[in-house]
């Protein structure tokens, strides 16, 4: 039987030492990396191409979802399963649309994790009971070209917003994202516009709303 090869990402070393504690007692399933943020997995995938990423959400410098994305482009056979603490419909739903493959809770068995490691990596979608798929259904058929702000927003613009929200500087931004400081006054101008924010507080407290940040770290 192939081994299934994994990448933990999860800024809380605990959860990754308690995740990797498990999986390691799965027959087929190997852990072949971990990462604190989602630049981590970026550069992880690149080297390692896993099979399937277990992340969460609310990681620093970018956040579970935005990688997601990004892992289509470099390392288009991986397949995302989100472990998150938060089962809330919009934050379901906005990973379903990131193009994961799976969403779990933090507090699923170890049995339902085994069960969703081996639907996503046959190509089925996973979900645990709480992201329940008529609710998902429901919420997707609903007006798709309406989006949300969030959805609106490129790449570019959700990592400049995450960092935003985190405290950092322009020149830290720049620095992180390799462009000039011009260009993260740029987009962080545009940000404003493009959700009518007037200012750095409000940028902040829709980050957090959209969940691209946790004020429990």
């Amino acid at each position: 039987m192939r081994t299934t090869r994994i990448v933990l990402a999860d800024d809380h070393h605990l959860v990754r030492a308690g995740l990797r504690a498990l999986i390691d007692r799965l027959p087929g399933q190997e852990v072949v990396g971990e990462a604190e943020n989602g630049r981590q997995v970026i550069e992880m995938a690149k080297n390692l191409q896993p099979d399937i990423v277990l992340m969460d959400i609310a990681m620093p410098e970018m956040n579970g979802l935005t990688a997601a994305v990004n892992l289509k482009t470099v390392s288009p056979d991986t397949r995302v399963i989100i472990v998150s603490m938060n089962s809330t419909v919009d934050s379901v739903l906005r990973a379903m649309r990131a193009g994961v493959s799976g969403y779990l809770l933090k507090s699923v068995s170890p049995s339902e994790l085994e069960l969703a490691l081996q639907s996503v990596a046959k190509g089925e979608t996973y979900l645990c009971s709480a992201a329940s798929r008529h609710v998902i259904d429901g919420y997707l058929h609903k007006v798709p070209e309406e989006g949300d702000a969030l959805e609106r927003l490129t790449l570019r613009q959700r990592e400049v917003l995450q960092l935003v929200a985190e405290g950092c500087t322009t020149k830290e931004i720049a620095r992180r994202l390799k462009v000039a400081a011009k260009t993260v006054e740029t987009h962080r101008t545009q940000l404003m516009r493009q959700l009518r924010i007037g200012d750095l507080a409000g940028l902040v407290r829709f980050a957090v709303q959209c969940g691209l940040v946790s004020l429990d770290d």
